[in-house]
């Protein structure tokens, strides 16, 4: 096969992973919709988005298979494979934690004047922000971009903390077994968002890899780092 075709096939790869990525984007924003506003309508169309989510990951995952088994990639075109196999793995299950936060909104919204943290909403725009700009590292070969992704995985640790520890005060002060339930599904709110973003991190991990060969962090093998390869 002409090398022309095949890297055609492989821009073809990177621009479904670049529109799986938007999808998640959209899921997390509808997720975060309705999560502020208790919009039950909100939170059914995360389901939607994550279905389709789901079904352009296994189209990935064959495209990956038969490119393996039919064209026999060089080394280097096996890295943008093997990675892209993972990287689709981490933004399904980023939309796994969007369609979390929409679960919840039922549950919550049986206590519509239960205060949340401001935390909350500031992780999820933070970690959709880290996700537009992985997907426009990876798009663009972008290291430098990719790295400064990763590193904002610190911010919305922080966040968390601050999350948790506000939601522990509001464990200990209430008594009502009914508003006990809901109050610690706002913790598990603040978990989907913040294990969001660590995948997040990880999907520009594994574009640092991808582009470079080296691991993000010199020194570090993968049980260091959260990169899982």
């Amino acid at each position: 096969m002409p090398r022309k075709y095949f890297d055609a096939i492989l821009g073809e790869l990177r621009d479904e992973i670049s529109t799986m990525g938007g999808y998640v984007r959209e899921e997390l924003d509808v997720a975060l919709a309705a999560l502020q506003d208790l919009d039950e309508e909100a939170a059914a169309r995360v389901s939607e988005l994550d279905r389709q989510v789901n079904a352009i990951r296994f189209n990935i995952e064959e495209r990956c298979f038969l490119i393996v088994a039919t064209q026999h990639p060089a080394a280097s075109d096996l890295r943008l494979i093997f990675a892209a196999a993972n990287m689709i793995v981490d933004l399904e299950r980023m939309g796994d934690q969007a369609k979390g936060v929409a679960k919840l909104i039922p549950d919550l919204r049986s206590q519509p004047d239960l205060a949340h943290p401001v935390e909350l909403r500031q992780m999820g725009l933070i970690a959709g922000e880290m996700l537009t700009d992985a997907l426009h590292a990876f798009a663009q070969a972008d290291t430098q971009l990719a790295q400064a992704v990763a590193q904002r995985d610190t911010e919305v640790d922080a966040l968390y903390a601050s999350a948790f520890t506000q939601i522990m005060h509001m464990l200990a002060e209430t008594s009502d077994e009914a508003r006990v339930r809901v109050v610690y599904q706002l913790l598990r709110a603040a978990r989907e968002l913040e294990r969001f973003a660590d995948l997040v991190e990880n999907f520009a991990e594994r574009s640092i890899y991808l582009f470079t060969g080296e691991m993000p962090y010199p020194g570090q093998g993968p049980g260091v780092s959260s990169l899982n390869l």
